[in-house]
């Protein structure tokens, strides 16, 4: 049987208008052989976690460039785990403080990845999770 695809929800929450990121780190997952859902601008922490558990993803990587992030990935994180989908690894990037990133991590939340990062960066470190990680699931025909 192959191996199943990782499943990618890119997640852009809050106010913050910019995609250009979330889109090119899309297109790179989706490049690397992942299957890749894309919210589209603007949504809640409870809309991206809606659509994690809906669209059964593997990882909820957002983009966050407004500075709300030291409220927005414990948001997520902390809803995840009241739905009972803490195997879902919460990664992401944006213009994130190393000191920040250092106590996110500390939280729980997975990676993150400031400006300057290659999309290789990001794809290997979801592949490597999920290698580690990934829950054994049949794949699903289509």
């Amino acid at each position: 049987m192959p191996e199943r695809k990782i499943r990618v929800l890119v997640g852009k929450p809050g106010l913050d208008g910019h995609d250009r990121g979330a889109k090119v780190i899309a297109a790179a997952l989706r490049d690397a052989g992942m299957e890749v859902i894309y919210t589209g601008l603007h949504q809640t922490p409870e809309m991206i976690v809606s659509a994690a558990i809906q669209e059964d993803v593997d990882v909820v990587a957002m983009s966050i460039l407004s500075g709300a992030h030291m409220t927005l990935f414990p948001k997520v994180l902390e809803l995840l785990r009241e739905e009972g989908a803490d195997h879902i690894l919460l990664t992401g990037g944006g213009i994130i403080p190393e000191e920040d990133m250092k106590e996110l991590e500390g939280q729980g939340v997975g990676r993150l990845f400031g400006p300057g990062t290659t999309t290789g960066d990001a794809v290997g470190y979801i592949r490597d999770w999920f290698s580690e990680h990934g829950r054994d699931r049949e794949a699903v025909s289509t």
